[in-house]
């Protein structure tokens, strides 16, 4: 799973966004989510899969030491050349999630995972899917509901205000809630949703709560002085091995009408 996004404040964050990528790729029952969605895929020696926002190229790799012919696209050169230069054998490009440089009905399998809640018309993502997708050809998108973070903490409404506060700077922090009617509305069948939830308890996840917090902040939506008490709270949990993040992540499948 990944609760990873654009840094609200402008900064160059793509390093620090690889980093944590490749921390999330490492999370407890990530490996298995990602093999879900292969499983789902119906990923077979042969199987063109194309992977839509890719990163840094672990899911194409793994899919092609699967048999698949496996390629993967992103709109951040940076994130490309770190694909391309992980994994050399394979084909990465850059490119958009709603106008994909490919022919109709060229993959077999289209995988989209921790995309769609960073694009303004996820419904436009979901269309080029269609598209470029053979009839026949299976769809799999995955992330996460930015605004169903569950976390233990000492003052349950600052929490709640700020999940809230850090959900609204995302383009679509509830997308995942829309999946199956997306898939539906845009020529996919036999759909179906999964939910799995990511529970995060050692300390090293600390930042990701505090980085909440700091988004808070950047919002207007509480004060420093209320983040910085929040933030104590949650560091003491984490020393005291009592840290708790859980995070819901929803795998929506389909395949496309013939």
């Amino acid at each position: 799973m990944s609760i990873t996004s654009a840094d609200p404040s402008g900064r160059d964050h793509r390093p620090a966004l690889l980093a944590v990528l490749d921390a999330v790729d490492r999370a407890p029952g990530a490996a298995a989510l990602r093999a879900r969605s292969y499983a789902l895929l119906g990923v077979a020696a042969g199987t063109r899969l194309l992977d839509v926002g890719c990163g840094g190229g672990l899911a194409v790799a793994e899919a092609g030491a699967l048999g698949a012919f496996a390629a993967g696209v992103d709109r951040d050169e940076e994130m490309i050349a770190a694909a391309r230069g992980r994994h050399p054998g394979h084909a990465f490009a850059v490119a958009d999630a709603t106008a994909l440089p490919y022919e109709d009905g060229a993959w077999d399998a289209y995988r989209a995972d921790k995309v769609l809640h960073e694009l303004p018309d996820p419904g436009a993502a979901l269309a080029e899917a269609h598209r470029v997708l053979a009839p026949g050809g299976r769809a799999v998108i995955t992330g996460q509901d930015w605004d169903a973070f569950v976390l233990d903490a000492e003052d349950g409404l600052l929490t709640r205000t700020i999940v809230h506060a850090r959900a609204d700077q995302v383009p679509g922090p509830r997308v995942v809630r829309r999946f199956r009617g997306l898939l539906l509305d845009h020529g996919f069948g036999e759909v179906t949703v999964e939910v799995t939830t990511a529970v995060l308890t050692d300390a090293r996840w600390l930042p990701l709560a505090t980085g909440l917090a700091e988004a808070a902040v950047r919002a207007g939506a509480v004060s420093s002085g209320q983040a910085a008490a929040w933030t104590a709270d949650q560091a003491e949990r984490a020393a005291a091995n009592r840290f708790f993040l859980a995070v819901p992540v929803f795998t929506a499948s389909g395949t496309r009408s013939r």
